[in-house]
């Protein structure tokens, strides 16, 4: 089995977005019995919380579920658990190298998914507001890492 940890700050808005577009597009190619997706926070503040309303709200429009998604914070053994490692910006990258397991972590930066865009991070909506912007970003790189997960690993 494959597995991907997508990783932000809180775990409420970004993270869990790509978590439930991943899981979408695995399910709409019929392996779900190949690959798992996860989806964590370098903080605490959140933990056991639903995602962002405005998460959800974009979520719901897509109509990509969520179900039974909590927020959670990054936990050392993710570095052995996960063959995939993905966190939103830079901050997150550095927060996940500085915990035990994470210096030698294969850690990839979200937006180095799409080098044709200007964005090299992926905007946090929590303090941005624009849940849309990061929707369309998480989407097309959801599918390249499903492509690349295809091609490197299955």
């Amino acid at each position: 089995m494959i597995s991907v940890l997508f990783v932000c700050l809180g775990n409420i808005c970004r993270s869990p977005m790509a978590e439930a577009v991943l899981r979408h597009k695995i399910a709409q190619k019929g392996l779900n019995e190949k690959i798992t997706v996860d989806s964590a926070g370098t903080g605490d503040w959140h933990i056991g919380k639903a995602p962002h309303e405005g998460t959800r709200k974009l979520l719901d429009d897509w109509g990509i579920s969520y179900e039974g998604m909590l927020a959670r914070q990054v936990e050392n053994r993710d570095f052995t658990d996960f063959d995939y490692i993905v966190a939103m910006d830079n901050s997150n990258v550095a927060n996940l190298r500085k915990l035990p397991g994470g210096q030698d972590a294969n850690i990839l930066k979200f937006m180095d998914l799409l080098p044709s865009e200007k964005l090299r991070e992926v905007p946090d909506p929590y303090f941005t507001g624009n849940f849309e912007e990061v929707y369309r970003l998480i989407d097309a790189g959801c599918e390249v890492l499903l492509d690349r997960i295809i091609e490197e690993k299955l």
